[in-house]
Order: structure tokens, then C-alpha cells, then sequence
């Protein structure tokens, strides 16, 4: 069974249902505590009280500085919305780790971006380096992969579209939410890493809902595909796409043809006309709830939940 940890100011947690014991160990990063997992199942099976989860206030159980890797349109529902037809090559971008936040922490709206877009995505923290040139096949990954977190992919539609630029659109401080647990892994709970929900709320109504079975490069596969170019060492984050549900979708066909036609300023004045009229993009005040688990709790990564604010 998975053993989920929870970061606090204080420190480090093993969660047992609604209590957390006290992690002993000298970790401060999240690749320092994976190296001393001995500590996480000591604390696990100590017997000890603990303290009532509701009373902490998670961090992230991403620490930074890391890599932060994402894979683009990586969910068959989420290509579909995005007007994406045949074949579809798998990509990565970058994201700076400045991003990444806290679970309960607020997503701050930039002053400029007008059109701020949620995506729920598994996130997959390394457990050991993935050199260059490394083929991982399904019975590997728990030689790699050594846990799970919720991350939100947020994104500055506005920004992302007409620079196309998903650096930028993507790495605003606080544009990473993660967490609240990291989810470690013994290598029986890889088999049901299909199983796993994706489900994302906005103020309690529900946007986002597939499992991993609607996942285009599964975890194997794209952690090989990222080693043709890429290494990753443990604690770096892979964010494996999201499902469909975003705000964002590609306009019709037909729409689609006459932009084309248009010079690219009013083009894009046109369509963000339009995308002015759409309510799922999120504004200050709104709350974004995300959860991921498998239906029989054997893998539950807690919930998310993070109010949206505008710059002060």
C-alpha cells in the first residue's frame, strides 16, 4: 500500500487517516527525505497518536529548486477538445519551478492575463536519476518513479495563445499548485496506476473526470521519450497531461477556416471577443477543488484546494 507525507513548516508527516505522526529525519528536501525512507516507515509504524491533519498547514512535498517537466495534450478527451485529429506527437515544455505551491495556497491572477485557464494533472517525483539515453519499461518505473502528486497546470490562455509561449504562460509564481501529500509508492501499487481519477471542481462544480486509461503516453513511455534529450534526478516533477474539461477549447471548424484568413491582430481580437462570453475561465473568488485516487483508496493523493485571487 502507498504511504502518503505530508510537508509542513515543521517538518515532514506520515498520514494515517486523519492524524500525522512527526517524520524523524534531518530531510529538508523532498530528495533528501526519499533517500532516508527508512524514517518515513518508522514513522509509519510507530503507533504514535499524532496530530489531527485538519490542524497542519501543508507546503508543497515538491521541494524547490527542481526540473519541472510537463507533457502537452496527453489525454484523448483533452485532444478532442482541442480540435486535435490522427496522430499526436508527444511533446514536453518546461516550467519554472517558481511555479510550484502550495496546496491550500492561492492561484494569483497577473494584472495583464485576462483568461486564466485549470488543469488537473498527475504528477510523477522521481526517485532516483534517469540518465540520457535510459529505456524504461512498465517494470521499471519503481525503479524511478518513487511517488505521486496532484498538480494543477494552470495557465494564462491569453499569453499561452498569442506568444505561444508555454514557458511564460505557464511558470507565473504560484501557477503549480501541488500536492497536499506525496504519495510513495511500493512497487504492487504501479499495477493501478490506470485505475487512478482525475477529477477537478470549480466552486463545486465538476469540470474534469477521466482516469489514466484516457491517457495518450503512458508513464513508461514518456519518461523514455524524455531521456532521449533530458535527465532528471530524484525530486524533479513530470506533469502527465490533463484530461478534457479545460475552459479552453479550439473553436469550430468552420470559425477556424476564417481566422485563418485574418491578419493575426484581428484574428486574435476576434477570438478573445468570443472567449469573453465563456464562464469557465477562472476569476478572483472562485475555488478550485482537485482530487486523484483510485476508486478502492489503495492510492489517494488527499485534496486540493486552492482559491483564485488577482494581483495586489
Amino acid at each position: 500500500m502507498s504511504t502518503n507525507v505530508l510537508r509542513t513548516a515543521d517538518g515532514w508527516w506520515v498520514v494515517l487517516g486523519d492524524r500525522a505522526v512527526p517524520v524523524d529525519t534531518k530531510a529538508v528536501t523532498t530528495a533528501e527525505l526519499l533517500a532516508d525512507r527508512p524514517a518515513v516507515r518508522e514513522a509509519a509504524a510507530s503507533g504514535e497518536p499524532g496530530t489531527p491533519v485538519a490542524d497542519l498547514v501543508a507546503l508543497s512535498p515538491v521541494t524547490t529548486p527542481c526540473r519541472v517537466v510537463a507533457q502537452m495534450v496527453n489525454y484523448r478527451s483533452h485532444a478532442r477538445d482541442s480540435g486535435f485529429k490522427g496522430e499526436i506527437p508527444p511533446t514536453f515544455f518546461r516550467k519554472a519551478s517558481g511555479s510550484v505551491s502550495g496546496p491550500g495556497d492561492a492561484v494569483v491572477r497577473p494584472s495583464h492575463v485576462k483568461f486564466l485557464d485549470y488543469e488537473i494533472e498527475l504528477g510523477l517525483v522521481m526517485g532516483a536519476p534517469l540518465p540520457v539515453g535510459t529505456v524504461v519499461e512498465e517494470r521499471d518505473l519503481p525503479s524511478y518513479v518513487a511517488g505521486l502528486v496532484i498538480t494543477n497546470d494552470v495557465s494564462a490562455r491569453d499569453v499561452q495563445l498569442t506568444k505561444t509561449q508555454f514557458y511564460e504562460s505557464k511558470s507565473y509564481p504560484t501557477f503549480t499548485p501541488t500536492g497536499p501529500y506525496l504519495s510513495l509508492l511500493e512497487p504492487e501499487d504501479f499495477a493501478h496506476l490506470l485505475d487512478l481519477r482525475l477529477k477537478l471542481s470549480v466552486n463545486g462544480e465538476l469540470r474534469q473526470d477521466r482516469t489514466l486509461a484516457d491517457m495518450i503516453v503512458r508513464p513508461a513511455q514518456a519518461l523514455t521519450l524524455l531521456a532521449r534529450f533530458q535527465n532528471l534526478d530524484a525530486g524533479d516533477l513530470l506533469l502527465t497531461g490533463t484530461p478534457g474539461g479545460t475552459a479552453l477549447k479550439a473553436p469550430p471548424k468552420a470559425v477556424e477556416k476564417i481566422g485563418a484568413l485574418l491578419p493575426p491582430a484581428v484574428k486574435w481580437k476576434a477570438f478573445f471577443k468570443s472567449q469573453a462570453r465563456n464562464p469557465h475561465y477562472l476569476n478572483p473568488g472562485d475555488v478550485i477543488t482537485a482530487t486523484i485516487s483510485t476508486p478502492d483508496g489503495r492510492i489517494d493523493l488527499g485534496e486540493q484546494r486552492t482559491p483564485v485571487a488577482d494581483t495586489n
